[in-house]
């Protein structure tokens, strides 16, 4: 078993064991407020918000990561409905010294150059896609221009925005998020910097809607 499987390997047992170890927990949602410790838990060390205006939810996410790209449709969903009151920001993940880091950097600056572009929203879904369902290895500039131009971008727009400084800075800021926000699994989603939520935790990918909406009603009412 190479070390990308052993990763993957590693992230399904967790996400079954936590939902063998509390088959009604999903279910429970909707029937009762979920539980600090149980759906979410209140990080040790809260972090500043970026968004004073509205609820900040930051999700780190893995482009190779099966469960991130299965929250993609419902978070989405999630922040139509949250518009007016909640600031999705997005961070990809880099685990320091993880067997992945060397792909999930090169994913990340695929993603902060989409950002840089003004094109996350329409091209995250294909991201997502062209890596798990065509197979595509969008780790070098090349491969990633390639694909970019595929789906409409100008190339020497795509290669001037990977190639940037700001785009390697942000790099960088991830994976120093990534040890900040105490990041375990993923996905994880971060509200107001002070409740993290996973699909262990919420009872499943699908669940986790339900539980950030909770989040935000509770931060709205203890700053309202």
């Amino acid at each position: 078993m190479n070390s990308k499987s052993l990763l993957r390997s590693t992230v399904l047992l967790a996400v079954a064991a936590g939902i063998a170890a509390s088959p009604v927990q999903a279910g429970a949602v909707a029937h009762q407020p979920p539980s600090e410790g149980v759906q979410f838990v209140k990080m040790d060390r809260p972090q500043p918000v970026r968004e004073s205006a509205r609820t900040e939810a930051v999700e780190f996410f893995w482009y190779d990561c099966g469960h991130s790209q299965a929250l993609e449709q419902p978070l989405q969903a999630w922040v139509e409905r949250h518009r007016a009151d909640v600031a999705l920001r997005r961070v990809p993940a880099i685990w320091p010294g993880g067997p992945e880091e060397g792909v999930q950097r090169a994913h990340a600056r695929l993603y902060y150059t989409l950002e840089r572009l003004g094109l996350v929203e329409r091209l995250q879904a294909s991201a997502f896609r062209s890596i798990h369902t065509d197979g595509a290895d969008l780790t070098t500039e090349a491969a990633a221009t390639d694909w970019a131009v595929r789906h409409g971008v100008d190339a020497q727009q795509f290669r001037t925005a990977y190639r940037s400084a700001d785009v390697r800075q942000s790099v960088d800021d991830a994976a120093a998020q990534f040890v900040r926000y105490g990041i375990n699994e993923l996905p994880t989603v971060v509200v107001q910097g002070e409740y993290r939520t996973s699909p262990t935790k919420a009872g499943g990918v699908e669940a986790m809607p339900e539980v950030l909406d909770y989040l935000v009603q509770r931060e709205q009412l203890q700053t309202h």
